[in-house]
């Protein structure tokens, strides 16, 4: 075919559309997300929405139940406003402790209310779930962020439609209401809704007081090694790789509740890592640094002050996700396994296959990050607020609105918990770290995929790993979820040992033995590959706290007792635990 002679002319003099790119229209939408909607709250929510406008079917089905619903409420509403006994149609979820007040069953005016919201709230969050022509991960998405929505427009929230705030209101005069309004300038002041108060504690008056002494400084660590308190010790110590997105006295919190403390009590010598909190001037450490002159370096330092060749060593969360790296680095590095400083390995609650990391997926796709990213170059870092916004939000009724009602609508007091004074003594991501993890692990998934990441010059392979591992979980985990952590089983070489405690992300760990025992847990021994299913039939249920089924993992790869290491003249004492590092704002 001859071509147009004319095109190449009319081209030069008129300027055509280009319908194969986006239009102005969504290059100015793009834009406007990125700056208002980075996460993509707008967007999922108005894609589920579309979506269910084109499949008319599915919208009639979901329609009649909700008739349905509806036909039972207005039954339910007639009887109870009759005074007749009627059961309740809807009932909230057992994690749900917004309705637990008796007067939400008691009266009939407040009964109502409250099954109007939970037959909408449970039948839309439903809808959203199933969402036909999206896909799996962006029905989860926009559930979430219906879900969020639902929470804020809770009548619980409201002081004329909660009838606890009113009780309270009355019995106190009014001064419940007037307390409130202190709390929630307090809270203006610190920009946020606070949980506990900033001063209910003091690290190292109450909480990590375990004695010991910092016998290694870098400028990214610094590591405690706690004073022995029995005769004998065994002679293999162990080094505990804490998460630095948060401080590591989670693991020593008070006398009772510490797990460093129990391991020494019972014989162990135990160091920990306290992570130094990043300022501007360290926006360019990498991941790679934490690795080699974090772990690495205390590892070298806890078998040079033990005179050992090996170490048991533990992670915890992110924690646990580097020293999972810095397994398969060392197996590649020192190339048989009585060279690697680690012997036996143990991870708490960690994520190595990020393909399906649990709701916070929501903040982790390419525009949030890349959103995520602009912010940490202008500062250097991720500021700690922010994180702990994101995993607040996670469960927001419990770490949000929960605090909101007390708090503002009944003027209680905040309560002195240690957990969540720990939770609120937030740490910053330097830029170069915080990119990599987020973009390499969430994003790409690249630890778990064979040689795909390098580290310290060495191709990362998890294959290669064939220390004993002890893998702990917990069962209401929403920051990594057990199910999704059981996946290593599919990538390790090594013999492992896979726990399942009940609680969450924090309390499932710190779970100290109590009698009689509060929590209880599942523990078996699955082969490599085998089915998340078949584990669960297998495992054994025992009550009480899986820290004693661990010691008694750990003793017989522990070595013989004998007598505490004498101090190092190469890691002298730098300063009293629980050092400096943790104590920096």
């Amino acid at each position: 075919m001859a071509a147009n002679p004319n095109s190449a002319s009319s081209s030069k003099h008129h300027k055509s559309i280009n319908l194969s790119g986006a239009s102005p229209l969504e290059d100015m939408g793009e834009k406007l997300e990125k700056q208002v909607d980075p996460f993509g709250i707008t967007t999922s929510m108005l894609n589920a929405q579309a979506a269910w406008l084109m499949h008319p079917q599915e919208l009639s089905r979901v329609m009649t139940g909700l008739s349905g619903d509806l036909l039972a409420l207005q039954a339910h509403v007639m009887r109870r406003a009759l005074g007749l006994p009627s059961e309740d149609v809807v009932r909230p979820h057992e994690d749900d402790s917004r309705f637990s007040d008796p007067v939400w069953e008691q009266s009939p005016t407040w009964d109502i209310m409250k099954e109007w919201y939970l037959a909408m709230t449970h039948r839309l969050e439903d809808m959203y779930f199933e969402t036909p022509g999206l896909s799996d991960k962006e029905r989860r998405r926009a559930a979430f962020w219906l879900r969020k929505w639902l929470n804020a427009v809770a009548p619980t929230n409201f002081f004329w439609t909660n009838p606890v705030a009113l009780r309270k209101f009355v019995e106190s005069k009014g001064e419940s209401l007037a307390r409130g309004m202190e709390n929630y300038l307090k809270d203006s002041q610190s920009g946020t809704v606070r949980m506990v108060d900033e001063d209910a504690f003091k690290v190292g008056v109450d909480l990590a007081t375990t004695p010991g002494q910092v016998v290694f400084r870098n400028r990214l660590v610094e590591l405690i090694q706690y004073t022995p308190t029995t005769a004998q010790v065994y002679k293999q110590p162990i080094v505990i790789v804490t998460p630095w997105i948060n401080k590591f006295y989670i693991l020593d919190l008070t006398a009772k509740k510490s797990l460093v403390r129990y391991l020494v009590e019972k014989g162990f010598t135990v160091f920990i890592t306290s992570w130094k909190n990043p300022t501007e001037d360290m926006s360019q450490v990498t991941y790679e640094d934490y690795v080699t002159e974090g772990v690495h370096e205390v590892m070298e330092a806890a078998r040079t002050i033990c005179k050992v060749p090996q170490v048991n060593a533990v992670g915890y969360c992110i924690g646990g996700t580097t020293l999972t790296a810095y397994m398969a680095w060392a197996n590649r590095k020192f190339g048989s396994a009585d060279k690697v400083p680690v012997s036996s390995w143990t991870l708490f609650t960690t994520l190595t296959d990020f393909s399906r990391p649990g709701d916070i997926e929501v903040f982790v796709d390419p525009a949030s990050v890349k959103w995520i990213e602009d912010s940490m170059a202008k500062k250097g870092y991720l500021d700690g607020k922010e994180m702990m916004s994101s995993f607040r939000m996670l469960r927001s009724n419990s770490l949000i609105w929960h605090y909101y009602v007390h708090s503002y609508l009944y003027g209680e007091p905040l309560a002195p918990f240690d957990v969540l004074f720990w939770n609120v003594d937030s740490t910053r991501m330097p830029y170069a770290m915080h990119s990599y993890y987020l973009r390499e692990m969430y994003l790409n998934n690249n630890l778990v995929k064979k040689d795909a990441l390098t580290i310290g010059g060495e191709a990362i392979d998890l294959e290669r790993i064939t220390q004993p591992l002890y893998a702990v979980t917990a069962e209401d985990d929403h920051i990594a979820p057990w199910r999704q952590c059981y996946r290593i089983r599919k990538y390790v070489s090594a013999p492992t040992r896979f726990v399942l405690s009940t609680s969450g992300h924090i309390l499932g760990i710190v779970n100290p033995p109590v009698n009689p025992p509060k929590r209880s847990y599942w523990v078996g021994e699955p082969e490599r590959g085998e089915n998340i299913e078949r584990w669960e039939a297998a495992a054994e249920k025992r009550p009480g706290s899986w820290w004693e089924d661990w010691v008694q993992w750990l003793v017989p790869k522990s070595g013989a007792l004998v007598a505490p290491p004498k101090p190092h003249k190469d890691f002298p004492a730098l300063a009293p635990a629980p050092g400096t590092y943790v104590l920096e704002p």
